[in-house]
């Protein structure tokens, strides 16, 4: 019964009083220093590309880091993880999902919650060129779903080397997700995704007129009618339940066949108790689900810590 009910997490500096403090000053504010990327451009097997950010200690061991919506490498909480895996002996390989590297990506596509192919293709890659002989993936919000769909679709049929993951701030039940970011007091999250959202919709559709209608953008009244009409179209789900029902990681963690961290903020403004799977891991060997009181979204702090509590959590689990 691997559900931890008593989380390490010792709470946050006392200033950041709830969980929207800790979300949203840690995103703001936070900078990691002393993180110098080596930059590869992959180019995946449909044509397109995906950015890809090095740190190389020549080791064995690699960790592999799946930022959130609409971030990349250099955010905070990747930057964090990178330098402290680093510190401790692991290469990294930190990845910038399609579009999000600072240069719109080739293909009539942008990335998502569900998309596992470009992961898969990168470890493979990984695998081909420095031969690893353990690697482990820590994902954060979409990045943390993301890594919990790969490993569970993947099942059996996970490369050996890969012996664990963790994920952190995991939406992985994206339909109570996307309703929660509906809530008045979350409107600031909402706008500020959206309007990103947009932004790449609008330049995709100038890539390729006519395969977006983006007058429905005055239609968009709730999360799903976005989805609906933009997210779903471009990445190739017949529409909003069908890309929730197909992206949602909780689908498929029960397939796991290696150690997965789950660890979700009880005060995370946007994520419920559906996103932190209880009731499957007190029945699953491989799934641990720790829900602290406190840490808000991609927050978890430390009071004169470099390192988030996090990136802490996920070194120890995953070493």
């Amino acid at each position: 019964m691997p559900i931890i009910n008593q989380s390490t997490y010792p709470g946050p500096p006392r200033y950041l009083f709830n969980g929207h403090l800790q979300t949203i000053i840690p995103s703001v504010f936070r900078k990691i220093e002393g993180v110098t990327y080596e930059r590869e451009r992959f180019l995946l097997s449909d044509g397109d590309f995906v950015d890809i950010d090095w740190l190389d200690t020549r080791s064995k061991k690699l960790v592999v880091l799946t930022h959130g919506l609409e971030g990349d490498s250099g955010r905070h909480y990747i930057k964090g993880t990178a330098k402290l895996f680093s510190q401790n002996g692991w290469d990294v390989l930190a990845w910038n999902c399609r579009s999000c590297s600072g240069e719109m990506n080739k293909a009539f596509r942008l990335y998502n919650h569900g998309e596992i192919g470009d992961i898969s293709e990168l470890i493979n890659h990984a695998l081909r060129t420095k031969h690893y002989e353990k690697i482990v993936l820590v994902g954060y919000s979409m990045g943390g779903n993301i890594s919990l769909k790969y490993v569970g679709a993947k099942g059996k049929e996970l490369p050996d080397v890969v012996r664990g993951a963790a994920a952190f701030s995991a939406p992985t039940n994206l339909k109570t997700s996307a309703e929660l970011l509906d809530l008045p007091k979350n409107r600031f999250y909402r706008d500020r995704f959206m309007k990103k959202l947009t932004k790449k919709i609008a330049a995709k559709s100038e890539l390729y007129p006519g395969k977006l209608d983006m007058s429905r953008l005055k239609n968009v009244k709730v999360w799903k009618d976005f989805d609906d009409f933009f997210s779903a179209p471009v990445n190739g789900y017949r529409d909003a339940d069908d890309f929730y029902e197909q992206a949602s990681a909780v689908n498929f963690i029960k397939e796991v066949r290696i150690p997965v961290l789950i660890c979700n903020a009880q005060n995370d403004p946007i994520l419920n108790a559906d996103c932190a799977p209880k009731a499957l891991a007190e029945k699953h060997p491989f799934i641990f689900v720790e829900t602290p009181k406190t840490g808000g979204h991609v927050g978890f702090l430390v009071k004169n810590d470099e390192f988030a509590w996090s990136e802490r959590r996920a070194l120890d689990f995953l070493s």
